[in-house]
Order: structure tokens, then C-alpha cells, then sequence
């Protein structure tokens, strides 16, 4: 069977999600509460932007219709993008912005492990590069949460809020796509969803370790995956995408 269709959509999944905490991390460039936080916030900002178009890259040659990262980025319509729906959340405050990339980053560092031992070399090539990334920002974000959970009366108060915000989002991580589920019966990709009781049970643990509980019982948002987005995902891609589209084929 020709999972060609999949495997492309797939790949776009995977550097959609990159870009799009790419582009919200961005976002804080010039407003973190300290120089340091806003310059790491920045720098991961790029390294999420730089593994998207690594992956754009290889999708386009894979696509093989001449597309490169620029058009996959910056020229498709809002249901094309098949990002995860926490992706597209907004920023917040800090303690929001740090949970949410706290989830990203062990979900992205989960997947790209796996994907480093998988069949496709390309793939596994930019997975192992990433991974050296990754480690970093999952480290990063973890002890944030970490200090702002276990902080002032405050902090601990803004990060369950966060977690009663973001934890709906977190199940669509690991609940396989119907283009991922073609492609793990053909032992293409990782079965994440064997992962996924665990990883959850992982980052709640974390979570109750910084004082912050989830609720278990909530309805697990998704959609994202499918191309089926928040109202967040348009705005955000006016702004990606205004000077592509004013300016047609205009390149640095």
C-alpha cells in the first residue's frame, strides 16, 4: 500500500509543531521577566525554528512538487497545518509559556528518541541533531516549573492555573493521527500511543513533585493533528506569513 500521502503529512506534522513554539516563543523576544530568561527563551525559540525547517525541507524533496521550506511555511492554508493544538496556545504568562513548553519538549524529546533508531536515515539524521537540542529545553523548562511551582504563593497559584489551562491539550500528544496510524501498522513510524499512559503519568508526577495537580477526569482536547485548529492558529499565521504574501517569491 502507498503510504506516501501519510508520511508527507506526517513530516509537515512534525515541523509544524516546531514552528508554531517557534513562533509563539518568539513572541517573548524583548519581554522576559529577566535578560536571561528572554535571551534562552529566544535561543530555543530558533532551535525550534531551525529543526522546522530542517524537516520542511525533507518534506518538500519528499513531496517532490518543488515546493521548498518556504512555501510549506509560509503558504498553505490553516487546515494544512497539523501541528498539536497545544502548539498554537497563547503565551500567557511565564509560568503558562514554561508548562506548556514543559509538555512540548517531553512529548518532541519521546518522539525524536525513537525516531533517531527508526528505518528512514534522513529522518533519523535530523532527529539525532535535534535530540542535542532538545535535551537542553526539556532540562530548561522542567526546572521552571520545578521553581515556579515550589516559589511564592504566587508562583504555585499562576502555574496551577496554567496546568488546569494546558493539561487538556496534553493527551492529543501521544493519541496517534489517522495518517500516523497508517503508518504504524506498516512499522513506519513509533507507536507513540504505547508511550503515551506512561509519559502522562511521568509529567503528572513531575507536576505533583512542584506542587501542582491535574485533573484526570478532564475532556482531552485534539483536533490539531487532523488540521482541525483552535481560533489561535489564524492569527498566528498572519503574522507568520504577511510578508510571503505580500510580497510573493520575495527571498533574503
Amino acid at each position: 500500500m502507498d503510504h506516501r500521502e501519510d508520511y508527507f503529512k506526517f513530516l509537515l506534522m512534525l515541523a509544524d509543531a516546531s514552528l508554531m513554539m517557534g513562533q509563539r516563543l518568539g513572541e517573548w523576544c524583548g519581554h522576559g521577566p529577566v535578560l536571561e530568561q528572554d535571551i534562552a527563551l529566544t535561543n530555543i525559540s530558533l532551535d525550534c525554528i531551525g529543526q522546522a525547517r530542517l524537516l520542511y525541507q525533507y518534506a518538500g524533496e519528499y513531496e517532490g512538487k518543488g515546493r521548498d521550506e518556504d512555501d510549506l511555511a509560509y503558504l498553505r492554508d490553516v487546515r494544512s497545518y497539523y501541528n498539536p493544538l497545544i502548539c498554537e496556545q497563547p503565551n500567557g504568562d511565564f509560568g503558562d509559556t514554561l508548562l506548556r513548553q514543559y509538555f512540548f519538549d517531553y512529548w518532541q524529546y519521546l518522539y525524536f528518541s525513537e525516531l533517531a533508531k527508526g528505518r528512514d536515515e534522513r529522518l533519523a539524521a535530523i532527529a539525532e541533531k535535534s535530540l542535542k537540542e532538545i535535551r537542553y529545553h526539556l532540562k530548561f523548562s522542567a526546572e521552571w516549573v520545578r521553581r515556579l511551582g515550589l516559589g511564592t504563593e504566587e508562583s504555585q497559584k499562576r502555574m496551577q492555573k496554567a496546568a488546569d489551562n494546558l493539561w487538556q491539550y496534553t493527551g492529543e500528544l501521544f493519541e496517534a493521527s489517522s495518517y500516523e496510524r497508517d503508518l504504524i501498522a506498516e512499522d513506519l513510524i513509533p507507536d507513540m500511543e504505547s508511550l503515551g499512559s506512561k509519559a502522562l503519568s511521568v509529567m503528572q508526577e513531575h507536576l505533583k513533585e512542584c506542587s501542582v495537580l491535574v485533573n484526570e477526569e478532564v475532556f482531552m482536547r485534539k483536533g490539531g493533528k487532523e488540521g482541525m485548529h483552535s481560533e489561535h492558529l489564524g492569527y498566528i499565521l498572519s503574522d507568520l506569513q504577511y510578508m510571503q504574501r505580500a510580497y510573493p517569491g520575495a527571498k533574503w
